[in-house]
């Protein structure tokens, strides 16, 4: 079998269509990733998850972004309907507690993920909210200083992984300064070097262990005033030598409107930046077989990566799940005896 192109996939729908499959077989893209536009009941995503490792004849991880609040693409009645992170975060104002409460959130959602064949959740984010933090971000974030995000996202990157889902650190290395939503615009961050280091990239260094992460499609003037993270080398190995993350480096979504050309070129400028995969999300076919023939196959490097990552992909660890939903639920009302 051929090495697998580097990169993660979306698809269209809520079942894969027969070109579909055609295309995925011949592309054999890393992985895929699923969005609400893909969910519909527990059944219809196994199938679905299901029929996307057969198209390419492995046991392909499946990402979703499943981190609670606004950003979760599975969600109740059939599946639980949970806080934005900076919220359970206030509800838990000691450090011990709020650990414990975000380790059993993320337990708790990696159950639900595994249950329909989702490997690999997009969680935790280490960006460091600021009070002007752009809207779309600010209550996704675990807290406003480096201790208290390193903490809560370390709690929950070990309760993923204690449910057997990979977590994807992100927005290395840091999108709290953001005043814009780069799903629309190219943020721009004009913070000194100084204080870029001592917070926003001291948060991912504290998390730089985990198996996988994910750039911030944001231009850091201190360090590269030309190109956003994603695309720059110079930041790419800020990230592997400064920060100290050497696992496997996917990009944001190409398709945001944060980066400029067609997809073709942001692949293509994404690889050569330095990153291991690059995303393409909105499931349209044509925009995908663009992104496959320019991201080309796996480097040397990020197949070693690759491997290392999914070798951490272990069996979920028993769990009682009435008790951890008790246990939760006393810790966000602030029972101390949860």
């Amino acid at each position: 079998m051929r090495a697998a192109s580097a990169t993660i996939l979306g698809c269209a729908g809520t079942a894969l269509s027969a070109d579909e499959r055609d295309f995925f077989a011949e592309a054999q893209p890393w992985g895929f990733i699923l969005f609400a536009r893909n969910v519909e009941t527990p059944d219809q995503i196994r199938r679905l998850t299901g029929d996307l490792r057969a198209a390419v004849g492995r046991d392909a991880p499946v990402l979703v972004d499943q981190e609670g609040g606004r950003v979760q693409r599975m969600r109740a009645p059939h599946w639980r309907e949970w806080l934005p992170p900076l919220d359970q975060m206030a509800r838990t104002p000691d450090p011990e507690r709020a650990a414990r409460a975000m380790f059993l959130r993320y337990r708790l959602i990696a159950e639900e993920l595994r249950a329909v064949g989702i490997d690999t959740d997009c969680a935790p984010m280490a960006d460091i909210a600021r009070p002007d933090t752009h809207p779309f971000l600010r209550n996704r974030c675990f807290g406003e200083d480096v201790a208290t995000v390193v903490a809560g996202a370390r709690a929950a990157a070990e309760g993923l992984m204690a449910g057997g889902v990979l977590p994807v650190l992100k927005h290395v290395p840091g999108h709290g300064l953001s005043r814009l939503d780069s799903h629309l615009d190219l943020p721009v961050i004009d913070a000194p070097a100084d204080l870029l280091r001592a917070e926003d990239f001291a948060a991912f260094a504290g998390l730089a262990d985990l198996p996988m992460a994910m750039t911030a499609h944001l231009t850091f003037t201190a360090f590269d005033p030309d190109r956003p993270a994603t695309q720059s080398a110079r930041m790419v190995g800020l990230i592997r030598d400064e920060i100290g993350f050497d696992g496997l480096l996917m990009s944001d979504d190409l398709s945001m409107q944060a980066l400029r050309g067609g997809p073709a070129e942001r692949a293509e400028a994404t690889i050569a930046a330095g990153c291991d995969l690059v995303l393409h999300c909105n499931g349209v076919m044509a925009e995908a077989a663009e992104v496959v023939a320019a991201a080309g196959r796996l480097t040397p490097s990020a197949e070693r990566r690759a491997r290392v990552a999914l070798a951490r992909r272990g069996a979920a660890q028993p769990i009682d799940v009435a008790a951890a939903d008790a246990e939760l639920a006393a810790l966000l009302e602030g029972d101390p005896h949860g």
